[in-house]
């Protein structure tokens, strides 16, 4: 078991440790969906790069999916309306998520492969990933991403959980909130041919939920958010080899057992005050 489930379970490890900290910033922000947007944004530009005779997983498929990710990344920081606009910024989200599906599903029609790429996004090829993949897939570019968050992070913490005050200092909150969706857009690229998109949007929003059930305060919060994405995937991945059950789809199922129990302890009095 250790030796097969041990892969996985390290690459979902890596993949909960950026998913939920980012997710704390789009619950925020409220724009849930931009995950499914740009995860969606990345498959049109990978079928389109199948449309262009490119090979599947090559460097020349990710830099199609990444500059799709980018266009994604633009309207969304180019849309922010400040305060309540006349269309609210998930609204176009969810715009985005339809239309770049529908393309998608026009273009995997001519593209060799097509409809067997948009089922691979889908749901991911968790469970054959290999140690190579975790090491230059994962593990690299994430921490990058990672130091460039810490670098920027007063920033980006500042727009997401305080924009009036990113806003009375005169910010130019559009130009960091480009960086900060590319920054997003280039995880995705990353994480959705591994977990597929089902699992990388659980990761996003499900422990970032559970984590600002309990509280505000920005520790606590990633804290909680780290470790119950650790326990869900864990049981998902453990129930997984136990029950010779498709893992993805059953860490994703986990992973909303976990935030029904943390609902009850909430109802329970559990966390701080301020959260209720």
């Amino acid at each position: 078991m250790l030796e097969l489930m041990l892969p996985p379970f390290v690459a979902c490890m890596i993949m909960v440790a950026i998913h939920s900290y980012l997710g704390l910033h789009v619950i925020a922000r409220e724009v849930i969906f931009v995950d499914l947007s740009l995860a969606q944004m990345a498959a049109l530009g990978t079928v389109t790069a199948l449309l262009a005779g490119v090979a599947p997983d090559s460097t020349a498929a990710f830099f199609f999916a990444l500059g799709f990710t980018a266009v994604g990344a633009f309207l969304f920081a180019l849309t922010r309306t400040s305060g309540k606009g006349r269309v609210p910024q998930e609204a176009i989200i969810g715009i985005v998520f339809v239309v770049a599906s529908a393309a998608a599903i026009l273009v995997a029609d001519k593209a060799p492969r097509g409809h067997d790429a948009i089922k691979d996004i889908l749901v991911g090829n968790l469970i054959w990933v290999t140690w190579p993949t975790i090491q230059w897939k994962l593990t690299l570019p994430y921490t990058l991403l990672g130091l460039f968050h810490v670098l920027l992070r007063k920033k980006f913490l500042t727009i997401s959980f305080r924009p009036e005050e990113a806003e009375q200092a005169g910010w130019r909150i559009r130009w960091w909130d480009f960086w900060f969706y590319l920054s997003f857009g280039v995880v995705i690229t990353f994480s959705v041919p591994i977990g597929g998109v089902l699992m990388v949007f659980t990761f996003l929003v499900v422990p970032a939920a559970i984590a600002f059930l309990f509280t505000r305060h920005m520790r606590k919060l990633t804290y909680i958010a780290w470790g119950s994405g650790a326990l869900a995937s864990f049981l998902g991945l453990w129930l997984s080899y136990k029950y010779d059950l498709p893992t993805g789809p059953l860490i994703v199922c986990t992973y909303g057992v976990l935030l029904a129990a943390a609902g009850v302890l909430r109802k329970l009095g559990v966390g701080d005050k301020a959260a209720a």
